[in-house]
């Protein structure tokens, strides 16, 4: 199956769930116009994006089974995926305003649409709007999996991979103060702990968890005389592979354009503790973290002119040359990782077949996705 083939097969599952979170809605007795702005809130916020979290679900379950999947295994592995596709619509609505960012995926972010149709603007409804999003994936998770013996496995995944992520946003925001930045606190270790929290396990670990537990991998089992701990394994691989995601992220933004990423590049303009910044308080001279202190995170009727002068310092090639640094990392990571996952204890071929036991084809697929990517 094509790569579009594959999109266009989970995006069908999305159009199933949406269709049901309306009749849900309409069962509720709620009135016309809620359940109108509710649907334009589905549809703009959840499926525009890669779907790569979500396709990844289908991905790792169809690796662990090590065969086609039934209709039935392949809408519940696809309505989990569009769990996670609902908690990422739930964290970038919110993110949006808190930030006070401009465009998402090539359009106005959603706090900033001016009309759904004709009941007025977004503005402060996105808030509720992002808990809505929240709480359909528990709706969903009660309609079709309650009769499960990993239902509740699949809730505290959920619950606790939110509040991690949280935690994450919460030092994010803390260290990146709006009104009272202060660059001097960034380092890599902080940016290293925000992005494990804020990024990696949702965007990562989350995915081939919740495949593990659909395929009834256990916590614990026994392979070759050795106690192997698949959760841990997958949290010990998957954990350094969203940071990675996340320094591609910080370095897309500074470097990539809008028609390549999907969105204005903010983190210079917005003070953000992003990789790029840390790499260069980290490695730059005198002369330039002053620059930087002088730059960075500064809004106001001249900060395209400080925007540029710190993307300047970050493209010197015969000083910071962010650009060759982050081959550097990139290069270093993917090896790093693929190393780990060479270690993961794999089943003989005859014990595949029963989907409970992990593979390194999990992982490997996952990172595939993301190797050079430019958006």
């Amino acid at each position: 199956m094509s790569k579009a083939d594959k999109r266009n097969k989970f995006l069908a599952v999305f159009e199933r769930i949406r269709e049901e979170l309306i009749a849900h809605m309409k069962s509720e007795k709620m009135p016309e116009d809620a359940v109108t702005w509710f649907n334009e809130n589905l549809i703009y916020n959840v499926p525009g994006g890669k779907l790569n979290r979500g396709i990844s679900v289908v991905d790792t379950v169809t690796i662990l089974l090590n065969r086609h999947l039934t209709d039935d295994e392949y809408f519940k592995a696809a309505l989990l995926g569009w769990c996670i596709e609902l908690l990422q619509a739930f964290f970038l609505v919110s993110d949006d305003m808190m930030d006070g960012s401009i465009s998402r995926r090539g359009q106005p972010c959603w706090y900033r649409v001016h009309d759904v149709k004709g009941l007025g603007k977004v503005h402060n409804v996105a808030i509720n709007d992002s808990f809505m999003l929240e709480g359909a994936i528990y709706h969903l998770l009660k309609t079709h999996f309650r009769r499960e013996s990993y239902y509740v496995d699949l809730l505290e995944l959920f619950q606790e991979v939110t509040y991690k992520t949280e935690m994450g946003q919460l030092v994010d925001l803390i260290t990146a103060p709006e009104d009272n930045i202060d660059i001097r606190k960034y380092n890599l270790d902080k940016h290293t702990f925000i992005v494990r929290y804020k990024t990696a396990f949702y965007s990562f670990y989350l995915s081939v968890a919740l495949a593990m537990r659909m395929c009834g991998v256990p916590d614990v089992y026994e392979l070759n005389g050795k106690t192997i701990e698949p959760y841990k394994e997958a949290d010990r691989i998957l954990i350094p592979m969203g940071e990675f995601f996340q320094v591609q992220d910080d370095y897309l933004d500074y470097h990539g354009t809008e028609a390549e990423i999907g969105k204005i590049g903010t983190d210079i303009v917005d003070g953000k503790c992003s990789w790029c910044v840390c790499t260069a308080l980290t490695y730059g001279t005198e002369a330039q973290k002053q620059l930087l202190y002088e730059n960075y995170g500064k809004k106001g009727a001249d900060q395209a002119v400080r925007e540029q002068a710190v993307k300047d310092m970050y493209n010197d090639e015969q000083g910071l040359n962010i650009p060759r640094r982050y081959e550097e990392y990139q290069k270093k990571a993917v090896a790093e990782i693929n190393a780990m996952i060479d270690q993961v204890p794999e089943p003989a071929a005859h014990e595949v077949v029963k989907g409970n036991r992990l593979r390194r084809d999990a992982f490997r697929a996952f990172l595939s996705k993301i190797t050079d990517r430019k958006a």
